[in-house]
């Protein structure tokens, strides 16, 4: 079995959002899932596919891959939203997404790949790490880790990442 890596499209939203209430259940309700699946709305596949990818295994989705480019930030670039189908993790396909996108980023002279996690989230600290990332210092620790307080709102604290592309 083979994975296909390409980029996403907006008819994808649906299936992205199944993925989300489905692959989630594994460390959330059912409830918790389909709230997570609101951080992916359909606009950003109107309007940041390009730079959004999609790996399919035998004509199913196996994960999903959603980024920008910064408007603001001419230098950098945004990893918003990773998923990769329970069965398939630690597989490298998330490692493969990332490395399209980071072509993608370096491509259009991006030089910064930013990203953040929940300081609950262990598994995805330690991936990032592993993916070369650094560790933003924040404004308290956790664990360990820096962590940026109320980063999202009150009470919904960060950990930020930032990787340098620009060696790729």
């Amino acid at each position: 079995m083979t994975d296909q890596l390409r980029q996403a499209e907006e008819r994808d939203h649906q299936r992205i959002v199944a993925a989300i209430e489905s692959w989630w259940t594994d460390s959330r309700s059912p409830a918790a899932a389909r709230e997570l699946s609101l951080l992916v709305p359909r606009l950003f596949l109107q309007h940041f596919s390009g730079t959004s990818f999609i790996a399919e295994q035998d004509g199913r989705m196996a994960g999903f891959l959603i980024g920008f480019l910064s408007a603001d930030r001419a230098e950098d670039a945004y990893v918003h939203f990773v998923g990769v189908d329970p069965a398939l993790r630690r597989s490298g396909l998330a490692r493969r997404l990332y490395a399209k996108f980071f072509d993608a980023a370096a491509s259009a002279g991006r030089r910064r790949v930013h990203c953040v996690t929940s300081p609950a989230n262990s598994g995805s600290i330690a991936f990032h790490q592993r993916m070369g990332f650094e560790l933003v210092p924040g404004d308290t620790e956790a664990d360990g880790v820096p962590v940026h307080r109320d980063y999202d709102g009150r009470g919904h604290d960060r950990v930020c990442f930032v990787r340098d592309i620009s060696r790729l």
